[in-house]
């Protein structure tokens, strides 16, 4: 099955962050892509003087 809205990357993160994100995935049930997405959309705002055209 082909991707159609988004890409796959690969990455590394701290181990405590991988804990943290587990233990929300579990908690919430929200998928851990939807989770990543999310956590950019807010740094990408935090830094949007950085990205206006």
């Amino acid at each position: 099955m082909a991707l159609k809205n988004r890409t796959k990357v690969t990455t590394t993160i701290k181990n405590e962050l991988v804990n943290k994100l587990d233990v929300l995935n579990n908690k919430t049930r929200i998928p851990k892509s939807k989770l990543f997405d999310e956590a950019l959309e807010l740094l990408f705002k935090e830094h949007k003087e950085e990205f206006q055209d």
